[in-house]
């Protein structure tokens, strides 16, 4: 037993440190408190590799943020108690941390130092992690698993700086809170969110918001996949890089968008898309029947498309934790600002359920999961049953949900695609009733090239329906101009 005390004691001490530097640093930070200011967003107590000094530091940090001196004598007071200072020396101990003080100026070297060796400590403790997961043979636990958890607690540790979040302060977060406002206050559209291209959208939603799972639902045939196609292609082709409000590269409008489509092709996707930025009725680009003009608009919408961050995985029945670690992997490769799915049925779970409620149940909170992990938006495609169909209002609710419970308490946002037009064209009457014909052809003539997207609930705004124009031949949704507008008609800008 004491062979096996002394083989840890010997693997903490070569754990990569520098008691010497965190010495100095909080020398420094007790003989002039200005260096908290250069060296907080840098370093916390927890990358401190002597708990005495993580002590010093959290109580230090605390004092100062509360406008407080701090010097060996105003801390003393609180480690009368510390049995790691005492080991040291007790309150003379703070006094040489002052005495060993190094100037403002290299504060900022030594903190980076320190958390820089605060992260080699992080990954040597993922890979001892990895290793010991992987060396024990466990039935419910496959190799792919592994590699998943792996791959998500790196991300993370890249990403973040750190394995795990913890608590933030309300302070931290109400100013967070602020900053997000006052952004979308300068932005054009004063959207908090990214905009969906699409104006009445935005105004019910906000734009999209990050960590945010959208559901947007609807019977076959409604439009949803051309409905998320849309969205994704104008958030896509609006992206701009730059410097953002917090001071990190990345989009500054529109965004780099991720699609998961388990139902259809790549190539039925991207002519999708081209159908709708270039105007060719989808059939005639799959025949081929194109004319000069159509075929120059075709080629030049192709060009635009080429310069769109939009990528496409096509991969069929994805189970959740690898559709997980694909988005992770596009982030770190070339950003990520909103994922979309078609659709979320064809999504399989980590591992078989009793039930498929169940099922679903773990596929949502994976969906929920990635929009926080990632901090973005996540729109979802779902199919709905068909209770709809047997009611007179075919208008979706959210107790049409297939599975709703789970997707219903999981999404921020869930919204319904409805086109009566699809309904009315099947109520044509026979051509020898005139009188229905006639009274059928002004019904038409009313709902024709408009749909609507029901918000059926939305956690952080209003519900209620918004109103968008529908051209069948190109599978786009538009902008729908309302009878007070100059011209009238559909706005299919």
């Amino acid at each position: 037993m004491a062979d096996g005390g002394q083989d840890m004691e010997a693997e903490v001490k070569t754990l990569p440190h520098n008691i010497e530097a965190e010495q100095a640093l909080l020398g420094a930070l007790l003989v002039n408190n200005e260096v908290y200011d250069r060296i907080a967003s840098i370093v916390n107590d927890s990358h401190f590799f002597d708990p005495v000094h993580a002590r010093i530091y959290e109580k230090a940090a605390a004092r100062i943020t509360k406008n407080m001196l701090v010097s060996p004598v105003t801390l003393k007071a609180f480690f009368e108690d510390d049995e790691g200072l005492k080991e040291l020396g007790g309150a003379a101990y703070l006094a040489r941390l002052a005495g060993a003080s190094i100037s403002l100026f290299a504060a900022k070297d030594y903190a980076q130092q320190i958390y820089d060796l605060a992260l080699r400590r992080d990954l040597i403790a993922i890979g001892q992690d990895i290793s010991g997961k992987a060396a024990s043979v466990e039935v419910d636990k496959e190799p792919d698993e592994q590699i998943v958890e792996a791959e998500q607690s790196l991300y993370l540790l890249g990403e973040k700086g750190k394995s795990e979040s913890g608590f933030q302060s309300f302070l931290l977060a109400v100013t967070s809170a602020v900053d997000a406002a006052n952004a979308a206050y300068k932005r054009d559209g004063k959207l908090s969110g990214i905009s969906t291209g699409l104006a009445d959208m935005d105004k019910k939603l906000g734009g999209l918001h990050n960590s945010d799972l959208l559901i947007l639902a609807g019977r076959p045939s409604m439009g949803k996949t051309s409905l998320a196609t849309n969205i994704a292609y104008n958030i896509a082709k609006t992206y701009k890089k730059g410097i953002k409000q917090d001071g990190t590269e990345g989009a500054i409008n529109g965004g780099v968008v991720g699609f998961f489509s388990l139902e259809m092709s790549a190539d039925q996707l991207a002519a999708r898309i081209l159908s709708e930025a270039a105007r060719i009725p989808s059939h005639k680009i799959r025949s081929g029947d194109l004319d000069e003009s159509d075929f120059r608009r075709f080629v030049e919408a192709a060009k635009e498309l080429e310069k769109c961050p939009l990528f496409i995985d096509d991969t069929a029945a994805l189970p959740i934790s690898t559709l997980a670690a694909r988005a992770r992997r596009l982030k770190r490769r070339h950003g990520l600002d909103v994922l979309v799915i078609d659709y979320l049925q064809l999504i399989r779970p980590a591992s078989a359920k009793d039930s498929r409620v169940n099922e679903v149940s773990e596929i949502t909170q994976g969906l929920k999961a990635i929009a926080k992990e990632l901090n973005i938006p996540v729109i979802a495609l779902s199919q709905l049953s068909r209770a709809v169909e047997s009611r007179d209002d075919k208008r979706p609710m959210l107790s049409d949900l297939r599975e709703s419970g789970s997707i219903e308490q999981d999404a921020d946002v869930v919204m319904f695609v409805y086109r009566e037009d699809y309904y009315k064209e099947r109520e044509k009457p026979g051509e020898h009733d005139i009188d229905k014909m006639l009274a059928w052809q002004d019904e038409m003539q009313q709902v024709m090239g408009k749909a609507e997207v029901i918000v059926g609930k939305q956690r952080h705004g209003p519900i209620g329906t918004i109103d968008l124009s529908f051209e069948a031949e190109f599978t786009k949704f538009g902008n729908l101009a309302k009878p007070y507008q100059q011209g009238g008609g559909s706005d299919f800008s």
